[in-house]
């Protein structure tokens, strides 16, 4: 833009100089070249009345001319200015209305280019931003979700019964699912806060006793069971929490689509720990077997389910494969502590 004005100014000055100081010179040394007695002539007739008007009006001519040509560089400049200004104005209008896929403007003007790639740049930013944030929102609500959904079973199974052995216990276990759904959601918060996630030693067998626990009632009620088999006394590399939530969605998976007895099995692998989960059900469809951890990409509910727990399992520097998807069998691979 500075370019642009200052190119303006330049032209404006070259305009005045050829229409002014050009003529103003050759008739200096025009007279120059007169003899005296020329010289005496030419001043007596530029006394004459007719010859001053014919001189004016010459004055007035050349400064129309000026101005005109002053307007019409100025007009040209400011039209190059004003139009990528105005749909810059129009993108910066269709951003406000939520389209973000908008390409940076080029016009070929440097500051007005900068400011539409700082826009763009910007727009990306808050596009990615505003993505992450729905991510986390969907992931935080499916996380909670689950603990919710076995605290209101442990609180049926106690209004259920007059036993105060059974309500003790059903109490000890509830009490147990808020404190993990406390975990969950300071976990969730630290992830907002850092974005890093944490990979604590954890007791294997600790994270799955406590899962048989807090499921086994819900097994019952569908008329089904579930082992845990396989090595002991393993620890590996996972923040409880995710653990859990990563082993909680094979368990609701498995629970919802597949049938019989589902098969919990841990077992050393080199240097990493395999978990296998697997149930006696028709396993995964084909249709969806390639596409099964992608977002919203389901048999039924909200999809988010093994996306989030490959996220997780991924986050802890492990992964979460498919191994077959008749029957379906999920593995869950981490590093052994």
């Amino acid at each position: 833009m500075q370019r642009i004005l200052a190119r303006s100014a330049v032209q404006m000055v070259i305009i005045t100089f050829v229409f002014y100081t050009f003529p103003a010179v050759f008739v200096v040394v025009w007279l120059s070249s007169r003899t005296p007695e020329q010289l005496v002539a030419i001043s007596a007739s530029i006394s004459q009345p007719d010859v001053v008007v014919r001189l004016v009006f010459v004055a007035f001519l050349i400064l129309a001319v000026t101005v005109a040509l002053s307007y019409r560089i100025a007009r040209g400049r400011a039209e190059a200015i004003a139009i990528p200004l105005d749909e810059l104005r129009a993108r910066a209008e269709r951003l406000g209305a939520g389209d973000a896929r908008q390409p940076a403007l080029k016009s070929g003007i440097v500051e007005i280019d900068q400011l539409s790639e700082a826009l763009f740049r910007g727009t990306m930013q808050a596009s990615r931003r505003l993505a992450a944030e729905r991510d986390f929102a969907a992931d935080a609500s499916h996380q909670l979700r689950t603990p919710l959904t076995a605290l209101l079973m442990r609180l049926e199974e106690i209004a259920a019964t007059d036993d105060l052995e059974v309500v003790e216990e059903e109490a000890q276990i509830a009490i147990a699912q808020v404190e993990r759904l406390s975990r969950t959601v300071d976990e969730l918060m630290g992830r907002t806060r850092s974005g890093v996630e944490t990979s604590p030693a954890v007791s294997l067998d600790s994270v799955l006793a406590s899962l048989q626990r807090e499921w086994q009632p819900a097994f019952v009620h569908h008329r089904r069971s579930m082992h845990i088999t396989g090595d002991r006394g393993v620890k590996v590399r996972a923040a409880p929490v995710a653990l859990a939530q990563i082993l909680t969605t094979l368990l609701e998976n498995s629970l919802q689509h597949g049938a019989g007895t589902v098969e919990v099995a841990a077992r050393r692998s080199g240097p990493s720990v395999v978990i296998e989960v697997t149930d006696e059900g028709k396993g995964v469809p084909p249709e969806i077997a390639t596409h099964i951890f992608e977002r919203s990409v389901s048999s039924s509910g909200s999809g988010l389910g093994l996306a989030l727990a490959r996220d997780l399992a991924e986050a802890h520097g492990g992964r979460l494969e498919l191994l077959s998807s008749s029957p379906a069998i999920f593995a869950l691979f981490l590093s052994e502590a």
